[in-house]
């Protein structure tokens, strides 16, 4: 007879409810709605010191511009360079075909991946900009594209 009825007979014992804590906890705010995304202000800088200035680097080959942004990086932080932003962009796939002259068709199909790495710095003076492109370029492994624009 027990098994069957629906009501619940804890409740009317003295130990219910004994472990909730929930009305110890602070009343959560309600969830604000997101702001749009706003533009970043660019940083046009001085006669002395130029603002953000991006820095680009390219290749073929995944491990050679990982290593040259790591090196980019670590160069900019022992040199008191502030690095704002240091990311790396999707791969760009470039499809080639391979014709053979004789026969006037195709022989092969190539696929050349493109990787990309950029950096943004600022607080570079106008001094020491060109001691700092002359230590990167000197230090450019074969492969890898560089390219700074401010």
């Amino acid at each position: 007879d027990a098994l069957v009825s629906c009501h619940r007979h804890y409740r009317s014992r003295p130990t219910h409810g004994i472990g909730k804590f929930k009305y110890l906890l602070p009343k959560e705010a309600p969830k604000k709605k997101k702001d749009k995304v706003q533009m970043k202000e660019i940083n046009v800088g001085t006669d002395y010191e130029y603002g953000d200035v991006n820095i680009q680097m390219t290749s073929y080959d995944m491990c050679l511009v990982e290593h040259f942004a790591q090196y980019v990086h670590r160069l900019c932080n022992r040199l008191s360079i502030r690095v704002n932003e240091c990311y790396a962009m999707p791969t760009k796939t470039n499809e080639v075909l391979i014709l053979d002259t004789r026969v006037h068709s195709v022989c092969g199909i190539l696929l050349l991946q493109h990787f990309y790495f950029f950096f943004q710095i600022s607080g570079l003076s106008s001094t020491f900009a060109p001691i700092l492109l002359e230590i990167i370029q000197s230090n450019q492994p074969e492969g890898v594209h560089l390219l700074v624009k401010e």
